[in-house]
This record gives C-alpha cells, sequence and structure tokens, in this order.
C-alpha cells in the first residue's frame, strides 16, 4: 500500500530520495510548500515559494539551511503581474517577428511588394467598373420609368400599383449600388494604407537583411 503524502514513513522516503537525487546529480536540493499546499523541490531556489521558507537539503538528506521568505506576499503578488507582462510582451514581440518573416517572404523585394498592390488595386477598380455599368443601367431604367408615368400625371390616383412597384425597386437597387460604389472607393483608401504600413517595415526588413542592398 502506497503510503500517505502526511504520513512519517512517506516523509522519510521523500527525503531519502532527494538525498540520492542530490548525491547523484551532485547538486544541492530546495524543498518547499507553496501557497496551495504542494510540495515542491528542485536544484535551485523555488520561485513559487519566494514568499515563503525554503530548505536547502544536504545530500543525505537532512536539512542544511533554512531560507527565509524574500518577498512578502505583496512583493510576490506584484512580480507574478511583472513576470506576466513581462511573458504576454515576449509573446508579442515573438508573434511580430513571425507576422514580418512572412511578410519578407512574401514581398522579398519592392518590386513584389508594388506588384501586390496594383493586383489588389486592379480587382477593386474592375469591381469600380462594374458598379459602375450597373447604375448607368438602372439610371436608364428610372428615365423609362419616369416616361411611363408622365401618362398619369393629370392624376397620379391612377398610377398601376406594378408601376409604382417598379419605381420603389429601381430607387432602391440605386441607392443600394450608389453605396456599394462608396464602400469600394473607400477599399481603395483602406488597401493604399495597409500596403503604406506594409512597406515602412519592409524596407526596415530588407535594409537588415541586406544592408548593401538598394531598394
Amino acid at each position: 500500500m502506497t503510503p500517505s503524502p502526511a504520513s512519517p514513513r512517506w516523509l522519510m522516503l521523500s527525503t531519502t530520495l532527494l538525498g540520492a537525487w542530490t548525491v547523484a546529480h551532485g547538486a544541492g536540493i530546495y524543498t518547499c510548500v507553496d501557497a496551495k499546499g504542494r510540495r515542491l523541490t528542485s536544484d535551485r531556489l523555488i520561485v513559487e515559494c519566494l514568499d515563503r521558507e525554503q530548505h536547502e537539503l544536504n545530500p543525505s538528506g537532512t536539512v542544511r539551511r533554512v531560507i527565509p521568505p524574500s518577498m512578502t506576499a505583496e512583493e510576490r503578488a506584484r512580480a507574478e503581474v511583472r513576470q506576466r507582462a513581462e511573458t504576454e510582451a515576449r509573446a508579442r514581440a515573438a508573434e511580430e517577428r513571425r507576422k514580418e518573416q512572412a511578410m519578407l517572404s512574401r514581398y522579398p523585394n519592392e518590386d513584389a511588394h508594388r506588384r501586390a498592390r496594383a493586383d489588389a488595386l486592379r480587382q477593386v477598380n474592375a469591381v469600380i467598373e462594374a458598379v459602375q455599368r450597373r447604375e448607368q443601367e438602372l439610371e436608364r431604367q428610372r428615365t423609362d420609368i419616369l416616361t411611363e408615368m408622365e401618362f398619369y400625371q393629370r392624376d397620379p390616383s391612377k398610377t398601376p400599383e406594378w408601376l409604382k412597384q417598379r419605381q420603389a425597386d429601381n430607387l432602391q437597387q440605386i441607392a443600394s449600388q450608389r453605396a456599394y460604389l462608396e464602400d469600394q472607393q473607400r477599399e481603395i483608401g483602406r488597401i493604399n494604407q495597409r500596403f503604406d504600413e506594409e512597406l515602412s517595415v519592409l524596407l526596415r526588413l530588407w535594409k537588415e537583411r541586406d544592408p548593401s542592398a538598394s531598394r
């Protein structure tokens, strides 16, 4: 039967094993019980126990010295916050570097980046031309509808419902096409802004990769 972690037999066994580990590795062993009640061991001071006592063990497993807390609970909390912030900052920096390397692979030189910008703008301009053609067609339809409605100028109440509905549909489609056209024109600005921002980064990356190369 496995001894209970709280039993003297278990503590004696743990101490013996720690001593054996120390002898085998020729290093000191530190042990403590952290804030969650876990018994931790390490070959160096244990970060999780900086706010509490730690025991350094001899090769035999006996206590060589007791190390007092090096941080108060408040100091420990601040240190953990700082450590998390530093870890997150390193992760962000690594992710940013990964994105930069991917960008550098995609655009090995300025010509490649310029062609990509031109392709992106060409696609949007093709959409704009299609929208403008559709808008012209809708305007012709609107003119035809107005011509038909002239027959009912003297008494608009006699205007057929189908004609009224046709006019309403036409006006709605014209409004939708104009809104879509404006969005595509804004998209041109967004594309240029994105490529401008990329270029400012790429100029630095190209220079770092080959300081002697010209653009």
